[in-house]
This record gives structure tokens, C-alpha cells and sequence, in this order.
């Protein structure tokens, strides 16, 4: 999406300029020490009153457009993490301005469990409507992909009568209770909490390039697919127990591990045979990130469930639950609700993002990122302390490893991810040692190849 519209700001003795999703023509300006005197004086006084968080750099959004971020010191920056995947259209697009701003002048909440509203209805059609084909499907809001999992939860213990959930390890559905529950991806994520939410099991996710159970590569589906069939259906946790499998089409958080080919279909198999639902954990994957609008339709699978979030409110608070309606339907009235969900504001805004993605977004997200994964594969062509370069459209990941023992090397991964941001790249890593590129659904060609040299000056840095 390209906008004609300028902005400008001053910032002391910078004159800053962006236009649309575009990069614009002033220089980056990085002083030798980060963070700035105006980003030094915020982080102690956020230090103050903030509790512990994982901030990974000390950076200071001041503002932002298109795939850019400008922090209090002028400093101007490439931005390859939308906030973690939720910009899709970018920073501060100008038609979903517009519509907030429309929005704000109507109302901006009147609880969508309580009453009805136009700008919910639109967003949940326009959401049922690019869903996988096949079967009717109803929408659920939240305001977040944790409420998105832990309604999909809810919905089918509720739908099936049964009480177990499968997840995989390494994978990423949240900090709630029940969401946290599923989640193995790091140790601190689950430290101090329990116990957690019991009938919860892990099976092995099926990564190709870290095959589980020491198993062949070449069989890494099938081994994992028979760990779930032999192993738990066979002793801990039988099939007629199941409630759900919930799976991430792209692990996230674990690392941007694209799973062996034939593994989401294995799934959707077991399931069928057992009858299980099978949930979708889209918040990243989904809304045209891969090139697609939900990253199952790679594998040309179709869930019962996906709870959606990040990109769908284009900035906003916003998460869903859509789940085939003949499931939806088993719930009685009150037997879920929230009161943000279904906001005014963010679904008019939600309802916009969708048809941008619809209409271009996702056809760029497939057609740079194809570029973008190229040229950071000829980055780390160079490089053997990058052993893959792995992802679908604009959601991109680079592992790092040791190059003796094929190992993980976390430390270098931040040291690199710290060097980008040195360099005027803003990425963040996942998994173990993985960094992860999840620009806006907006980045260009250009941005894209600026995106990969900045990335190969921080790693050459550091190396």
C-alpha cells in the first residue's frame, strides 16, 4: 500500500519526513552510544515505575510511519518487527487513521456481549468470509491471542464433552492461565506459576531441521505423528479423552520452525479418526503474514478453530476465536463473554486491515518476502554460524548456531540482534538462537534488500 501523504516532525536539530510505507531519503544518524540523552532519561524514569519486563534494547519510540520508527533522540530506525508481528499495514497507515478517526466520532464501545453494533458485525463478516472454504463459520472477539486460545480452550471441552488438550513443545499460545498452560517454549515463561491447568499434555513438534527423538529426517512427520498415537493415546492420555490438538502452522516464539511436510495434515487425520477439534494457533501466522490468509492453508488443512490476533486490529487490541459454526453453536448464551471484545473502534479498524490485506497485502507479503528470504539465504550463505534460513512470506527466521556441534548459540544471536539495532535494524529473536523478521505486510523491495544489508553489517560486526 503506497500513500502520497507526507509527515513531517521536528525533533531538536532533526527534520524528519516520512511518506507512507516508503523509505525516505534522510540519512540514518546513529550516535556511538545508544540509548540518547532523552532515551537514557525515559528508561530510568520507566525504571521507576514499571514492573520487570524483557526489554531487549533500550529503544524510545518517539513516532513512527510505515516500516520506519524515529526514537526521542532523532534517531531513525528500519523496523523488521511490527511490534511483534501486529503492524500488518505498517506504522500509523493513513486509511486506518481515517477510519479510527471516523470510529472515535461515532462511539468506541458499547460491550458486543451486551449489544449489537455495525462495526462488529462488519468485521466478524468480513473475517468469516476468508476463512478456509468448506464449512459456516462464527467469530468470537477478544482483545488479545492468550483470550483468542483460552476461548478456543473453553470451547472445546465444552463442544466435546472431554477435558484433555495436546500441545507441542517449543510452541507459544500465551501468558493466561490456561494459555501459559499449553505453552513450552521457554522455562522462565512457566516458572513460579504452578500448578497449571491439568489435562494439559506435550507431544514433539515435527521441525525438520532439529528432529526430535533423534529421529531421521526424512521421517521426522511420522515420528512425531507416532509419538502422539503410540505414546500418549497408548498410556497417559487416551483418545477418547481429547478434547483438542492445538498447533502453531509456524512455531513462533519457538523459533519460525516451518514444520515437515504432511504433519498439520497428520494431525487433522488423528483428529478425524478420533474426534478431536483441531485448533489453530494463527496469532502470528495468520492474517496474510505467510502469503496467505491463514498459514494452515499451506498445507491445505482446515481447522475447527483458529484464534487469531496481532495483525487482525492493525495496531489495536484486537483477537478472535472463529470456529466452524456447528461447534460454535454447542454454546449457550453466557457461556463465554468478555466486555472489550467486539469494541467499536478496533473492529472498524479490523475491518479495513482485512481488506487491505485481502486486496494487497497479502499478494506483497508473498512476493517480497520471497525476496527478502533470498537474500538473507545469500547472507547466510556466508555466514557458518547461520545454519537455515527458514519461513513463509514475511515471517522469517535466521538460526544461529555453533558451527562445530550444530548447536544453538544463543549468545551470538542477541549479540547480532543487539548489533541491528545499532546498525538502525530493529529485529528480535525467538527459540533458542533464532532471529525473527516479521516486518509490516507494507515493506517494499527496497526496504526489503535494506532489511538484509543492515542485517549483514550487524553480523559481520559481530563476527
Amino acid at each position: 500500500m503506497r500513500s502520497h501523504a507526507r509527515v513531517g516532525y521536528n525533533q531538536g536539530r532533526y527534520r524528519i519526513t516520512a511518506k507512507g510505507s516508503t523509505m525516505t531519503n534522510t540519512p540514518y544518524v546513529f550516535p556511538e552510544t545508544l540509548p540518547g540523552q532523552h532515551a537514557s532519561a525515559l528508561v530510568a524514569r520507566d525504571n521507576q515505575v514499571m514492573v520487570p519486563m524483557g526489554r531487549v534494547y533500550p529503544l524510545v519510540v518517539d513516532h513512527a510511519q510505515g516500516c520506519e520508527v524515529w526514537d526521542v533522540d532523532g534517531n531513525r530506525l528500519l523496523d523488521a518487527t511490527a511490534g511483534i508481528a501486529v503492524l500488518a499495514a505498517g506504522h500509523c497507515h493513513p486509511r486506518l487513521i481515517r477510519v479510527a478517526q471516523q470510529q472515535l466520532t461515532r462511539f468506541t464501545h458499547m460491550a458486543g456481549t451486551d449489544f449489537y453494533n455495525e462495526p462488529m458485525i462488519r468485521a466478524a463478516e468480513k473475517l468469516a468470509a476468508l476463512m478456509p472454504q468448506g464449512p459456516a463459520w462464527r467469530v468470537f472477539f477478544t482483545n488479545s491471542g492468550t483470550e483468542a486460545i483460552e476461548a478456543s480452550i473453553k470451547l472445546a471441552r465444552y463442544a466435546t464433552g472431554r477435558q484433555n488438550i495436546i500441545a507441542f513443545y517449543s510452541a507459544f499460545h500465551g501468558r493466561s492461565y490456561g494459555s501459559l498452560s499449553l505453552t513450552a517454549s521457554k522455562p522462565r515463561q512457566r516458572r513460579g506459576f504452578f500448578p497449571l491447568l491439568p489435562g494439559t499434555f506435550h507431544a514433539f513438534y515435527a521441525n525438520p531441521q532439529r528432529p526430535p527423538l533423534k529421529s531421521d529426517p526424512a521421517h521426522v512427520t511420522e515420528t512425531c505423528l507416532n509419538f502422539i498415537e503410540q505414546t500418549l493415546f497408548q498410556t497417559t492420555c487416551p483418545p477418547d479423552s481429547v478434547a483438542a490438538i492445538v498447533i502453531e502452522p509456524i512455531q513462533g516464539e519457538g523459533g519460525y520452525v516451518v514444520p515437515a511436510p504432511g504433519f498439520l495434515a497428520g494431525l487433522r487425520q488423528i483428529c478425524d479418526q478420533h474426534g478431536i477439534l483441531l485448533i489453530a494457533d494463527e496469532v502470528q501466522s495468520g492474517v496474510g503474514r505467510t502469503g496467505k490468509m491463514w498459514g494452515v492453508e499451506h498445507e491445505g488443512v482446515v481447522p475447527d478453530i483458529i484464534a487469531s490476533a496481532k495483525g487482525l486490529g492493525g495496531g489495536l487490541p484486537l483477537g478472535a476465536m472463529i470456529a466452524r459454526s456447528e461447534v460454535a453453536m454447542q454454546w449457550q448464551p453466557g457461556s463465554h463473554g468478555n466486555t472489550y471484545g467486539g469494541n467499536g473502534l478496533t473492529c472498524a479498524v479490523a475491518h479495513e486491515l482485512l481488506t487491505m490485506v485481502e486486496e494487497e497485502l497479502m499478494a506483497n507479503a508473498a512476493q517480497v518476502g520471497a525476496h527478502l528470504m533470498a537474500r538473507l539465504q545469500e547472507v547466510a550463505a556466508h555466514v557458518p554460524q547461520i545454519s537455515v534460513v527458514r519461513g513463509r512470506g514475511l515471517m522469517i527466521g535466521a538460526e544461529f548456531v555453533d558451527p562445530a556441534s550444530g548447536n544453538p548459540n544463543g549468545k551470538l544471536a542477541d549479540a547480532v540482534m543487539e548489533m541491528c539495532f545499532r546498525k538502525g535494524l530493529l529485529v528480535l529473536t525467538c527459540g533458542a538462537s533464532t532471529i525473527r523478521f516479521c516486518p509490516p505486510l507494507t515493506l517494499s523491495m527496497a526496504e526489503a534488500d535494506e532489511v538484509a544489508e543492515r542485517f549483514a553489517v550487524a553480523v559481520r560486526a559481530v563476527l
